[in-house]
């Protein structure tokens, strides 16, 4: 007995590396910010030291339920002062690297839940 869909209708992650992220199998080499509602956007930062709280505030104009930050290669975390507008709209976030936030981004995806990827995408180390 199947119980899920070979495909989703939403958004998938399909790969990531050193420098790259692949949306539904197209390649990109900038940060993003995937939503489950089928948006695809560039997200202007090359590097976690690039952020600041226009960032944080851009996706608080999502209609999700949980944002999923995509810190780059390793573990790092916003300040707390930047996820205000996030607080104020209720609006769940979570943190981790960029590898583990696609992953869990596409469980949620597909268990159709509103929610947004914002994967920062720093450039392959030489």
């Amino acid at each position: 007995m199947k119980f899920q869909p070979d495909k989703s209708d939403t958004l998938t992650i399909t790969g990531y590396g050193p420098g790259w992220l692949a949306v539904d199998q197209q390649r990109h080499s900038t940060s993003l910010v995937v939503g489950s509602n089928g948006s695809l956007q560039v997200w202007d930062c090359t590097r976690f030291e690039d952020l600041g709280p226009a960032h944080f505030a851009q996706l608080a104009e999502a209609e999700v339920e949980t944002i999923i930050f995509g810190s780059g290669n390793r573990l790092r975390f916003p300040s707390p002062a930047w996820l205000a507008p996030l607080i104020a709209k209720r609006i769940g976030f979570e943190t981790m690297d960029t590898p583990a936030a696609c992953r869990t981004y596409n469980v949620l995806a597909g268990e159709g839940r509103k929610v947004l990827l914002a994967a920062l995408v720093e450039p392959a180390e030489l």
